[in-house]
């Protein structure tokens, strides 16, 4: 009999790092693959990126309404209990051998919570990492503590998650699950993104993503606003602009990303969602990554593109060389920018060690997952 394996996904970016897992899990002759949908997917506000999911071939078994439209921090509380709610009944009428959440964000942990009293095995992506300027680092190491299986994407975090005093026979260096794209996703010509996007791209450009700082006083609309005040210094250059998160504070953004894109029609683009595909070929292709998402860290080095990681957000998570940080200043973003702009920079990027690995993690993982017995007891493992 196959194993049940439910992958739970609340946000495109999520979905994008989990493509190749959720295929590979769908064409292994061990494993059922079962789709729980969520969060951003679910919202007209971010694109109704639950579409995309079936588009690429796969079945939805349970979408489970959560997000309410509200940036405060009660707001995002209110989802998790509204989450909580309906993962209970979905995690019921599927009853899956194993649960996989990846990272840290509060959708995950309302499904991780029920899963764990309902003793249904957690499988963890992306543990043991540090982003000690938002509120999904403590979710990050909570998520951990309720996982029985860990897929890290370095070696200093596999160590982490066992400091933590999980069982290094159940902690596996994969490396980052999102850079398989490199070697299994065809990417897109400038010719073709532009023809996808209704907008007509030419070299060079920026793909800029900024989130809310959800654990610190980098007032996010202050901080956008710096970030846009430096881009127009740099006027030979398009800018793909993507949506926030639908973390509190994200949505106080979104009318002056399209305020700013409305008034510069020729050379800026807003989009919700740009799509894993489109996203990864605009990296490819761009003259630099902007922002502070963790896509900037994990994933764009991979590419030799060179990232401008702005403020508190991801500190704590190990970089690449191409990888400026600076301040949510206007000063500070445009001297990270006209850095990594240089010809001297943008050619030492292009030889960037990235410590995330070769993009060889689904297959490990389903692996793995083949092989696991279903055990949900576990013990503290104690590093003496």
């Amino acid at each position: 009999m196959k194993s049940k394996v439910a992958v739970f996904t609340g946000t495109r970016a999520e979905y994008g790092l989990l493509y190749w897992l959720m295929k590979d899990i769908q064409a292994s002759a061990q494993l059922e693959l079962q789709i729980i949908v969520s969060g951003m997917h679910l919202s007209p506000e971010f694109g109704e990126t639950w579409r995309q999911i079936e588009q690429d071939g796969f079945s939805v078994d349970s979408k489970v309404e959560m997000l309410l439209s509200s940036d405060t921090s009660v707001g995002v509380v209110k989802s998790i209990g509204l989450g909580t709610l309906g993962f209970a009944d979905a995690l019921d009428r599927l009853r899956p051998d194993m649960l996989v959440v990846l990272g840290d964000r509060f959708e995950a942990l309302a499904i991780a919570q029920a899963a764990l009293i309902m003793r249904i095995p957690i499988v963890h992506l992306h543990g043991g990492e540090i982003t000690e300027g938002a509120y999904d680092d403590a979710i990050r190491h909570a998520i951990t503590k309720m996982a029985h299986l860990h897929f890290v994407a370095a070696e200093p975090y596999r160590r982490r998650v066992i400091q933590m005093g999980e069982s290094p026979e159940r902690v596996f260096n994969v490396g980052a699950v999102g850079l398989d794209h490199l070697r299994r996703s065809p990417k897109m010509t400038i010719e073709e993104l532009g023809k996808s996007l209704g907008f007509a791209l030419r070299s060079p450009y920026l793909l800029v993503t900024y989130h809310p700082v959800t654990l610190s006083d980098e007032n996010p609309e202050q901080s956008f606003t710096a970030l846009l005040q430096a881009l127009d210094k740099f006027p030979d250059h398009q800018i793909i602009l993507t949506y926030p998160n639908a973390d509190n504070g994200g949505r106080a953004i979104i009318p002056l990303l399209e305020a700013y894109a409305q008034n510069r029609p020729e050379r800026v683009l807003a989009i919700p969602s740009l799509g894993f595909k489109r996203y990864l070929s605009a990296v490819a292709m761009s003259a630099a990554v902007v922002g502070n998402s963790s896509s900037g860290i994990i994933e764009v080095p991979a590419f030799g593109i060179p990232t401008v990681n702005i403020g508190a957000r991801q500190k704590g998570r190990l970089a690449a060389d191409s990888v400026l940080h600076c301040e949510p200043n206007t000063k500070a973003v445009e001297a990270a920018l006209q850095r990594a702009l240089s010809h001297e920079f943008a050619e030492a990027s292009k030889e960037t060690v990235n410590p995330y690995g070769q993009g060889n993690a689904a297959e490990a993982i389903v692996d793995v997952l083949e092989r696991f017995d279903g055990t949900f007891n576990k013990s503290f493992h104690n590093l003496s």
